[in-house]
């Protein structure tokens, strides 16, 4: 190994084992923390102090196995929530994590989440921004450097296939910052199983509603940063969607700028974490409190004139990340 990537990940290591302590004034701070806060407080966000996590009150989890359309009687809920199934994909906001990959339970080196994508799935996440590698003559999720942490693609594919399988009513977002081709992400889809469920977006066509994404089995949509179609699958992400910055080093930098793709496009990501220089869990303490989030997200939403779909963070189980998605989509606690 090249002496500087040997150094690149001593840093990464000392940074990884000390426990950055950032000044939480920034909470504060910032116009994006400031507008449309009316009626957010903090009460019940379940935050649990520095540590805590908060993984009980997203009404996006909780779905059971069984037939599409419910039965007996039962009414339909989409992604939690019966209210969503008649709402166009492009007019719904979906937890999402950063560097999804990246956790802690699997012994990352300075992780992005505390939990794997299974578990994230079933708290609630349905959307994922993941990093693809071709690494050691094989295909791997990684962030930038395979060695402080990877998994094979076809592995974490088949978490979100053994998910969407047991749980029929539940539409997920991949954002792929991919490192691969599109033949070869292909393959690995095919060979995981989940190209079952992949979406197909035509250009110029409105979006389908969740219930008819769920009835058609096609409830999985694919998005990349630098390939796309072919596969008719495999869509360029700034194609269809437009995202903020995001580089922050506190949460004053926060901005709802338009960054990559255009404003015009029909889905927003909203890029809310603070790395300084890399993630850490009192960073995200700051940057996921339920009204420094909700705000920013309701001003760029304001700015926009559309809802953020993806809110994404970084260690979603710390904070109110889906409280705040509960109230963009009209649901109050």
């Amino acid at each position: 190994m090249p002496l500087s990537r040997l150094s690149t990940i001593a840093f990464l290591l000392v940074l990884g084992c000390s426990d950055s302590s950032q000044n939480s004034a920034g909470a504060s701070g910032g116009s994006a923390g400031a507008v449309g806060q009316g009626g957010s407080g903090q009460g019940g966000s379940g935050q649990g102090g520095t540590g805590g996590e908060n993984q009980g009150g997203s009404s996006q989890g909780g779905s059971t196995a069984g037939g599409a359309a419910g039965s007996g009687g039962v009414e339909m809920a989409c992604n939690g929530r019966p209210e969503l199934c008649d709402r166009a994909f492009n007019d719904v906001a979906y937890p999402s994590t950063h560097n999804s990959m990246s956790n802690g339970d699997a012994g990352w080196i300075v992780p992005n989440q505390r939990h794997g994508m299974t578990k994230q799935l079933e708290d609630g996440i349905r959307g994922m921004l993941i990093d693809t590698h071709d690494w050691m003559g094989d295909l791997y999720l990684c962030h930038s450097i395979c060695e402080i942490g990877s998994q094979l693609l076809v592995e974490g594919l088949g978490e979100i296939k053994a998910f969407m399988d047991a749980n029929p009513n539940e539409v997920i977002t991949l954002i792929i910052q991919d490192g691969i081709s599109a033949s070869e992400t292909e393959t690995a889809f095919q060979q995981s199983g989940l190209i079952e469920y992949v979406h197909v977006h035509p250009d110029g066509v409105p979006w389908p509603t969740l219930r008819t994404m769920i009835e058609t089995g096609e409830r999985l949509v694919v998005t990349a940063e630098r390939e796309g179609p072919p596969p008719a699958w495999y869509h360029h992400v700034w194609d269809l969607s437009w995202d903020t910055p995001y580089s922050f080093s506190s949460a004053s930098e926060f901005s709802c700028s338009e960054n990559r793709g255009s404003s015009t496009h029909d889905l927003f990501l909203l890029n809310h974490w603070i790395e300084n220089p890399l993630a850490t869990e009192d960073l995200s303490i700051i940057a996921n409190e339920k009204q420094l989030l909700l705000g920013r997200a309701r001003q760029c939403m304001q700015e926009a004139g559309q809802i953020p779909n993806f809110v994404a963070v970084n260690h979603y189980s710390i904070g109110a990340l889906f409280e705040v998605v509960d109230e963009l989509n009209g649901f109050t606690p």
